[in-house]
């Protein structure tokens, strides 16, 4: 299974469009339901989200893999309920290798284009989640999709905390990933996301 997209997305104030082909196919992959643009690559911004659902595939070991051992439940889910596919694809990050005996935890979600949409199945490798409503500060990276890269921007939202006490973590962070493996590396874009809620 190929998966390829353009390396420019288009953009506009209710959603971003990628055109990628899939098994010869092509779709049409926008934002879910009230979601807000991707950030300025470089910027920090504190972001609203609205609810929403996915389909979720929990990976635990490397983090630097999950992305890819999720793709293959994730997209047979979507496939099987016929669902359109959206843009960014999700993963949460529970724990970290860096923290001391903890079990790194990847949560992968292809998110759904309506949070009222109910699928007629389930396989057991996945499960359906409902997010609430949430804050997140936010920072629009461009590039390779790296771990470094995603360590880095993690950090530069922490030194925004720390000269913004008037917030505080309540949640996970979280990459926004919103380019195929297939777009050229220095055109894609991606955010890296902190919950965050006022004092």
């Amino acid at each position: 299974m190929q998966l390829s997209a353009s390396s420019k997305p288009l953009r506009s104030q209710s959603f971003l469009i990628i055109y990628c082909k899939i098994s010869n196919l092509k779709y049409q992959m926008t934002l879910p339901s009230g979601f807000p643009e991707p950030a300025q690559i470089g910027a920090i911004e504190v972001k609203q989200y609205p609810q929403y659902r996915a389909v979720t595939y929990t990976h635990a070991g490397d983090l630097r893999q999950a992305t890819g051992i999720a793709f293959n439940p994730l997209f047979q889910h979507i496939s099987n309920n016929q669902i359109a596919m959206t843009t960014p694809v999700e993963a949460r990050y529970t724990a970290t290798s860096g923290q001391i005996d903890a079990v790194p935890v990847a949560e992968v979600s292809f998110l759904y284009p309506a949070p009222n949409i109910a699928p007629s199945s389930v396989n057991s490798s996945v499960e359906v989640t409902d997010t609430s409503p949430m804050t997140v500060v936010s920072i629009g990276v461009g590039g390779a999709y790296t771990w470094e890269s995603y360590e880095n921007n993690l950090q530069k939202l922490k030194d925004w905390l720390q000269e913004h006490p008037e917030y505080k973590i309540v949640g996970s962070p979280r990459r926004f990933f919103y380019n195929s493996p297939m777009t050229a590396e220095a055109t894609k874009i991606s955010e890296v996301q902190i919950p965050i809620q006022r004092r």
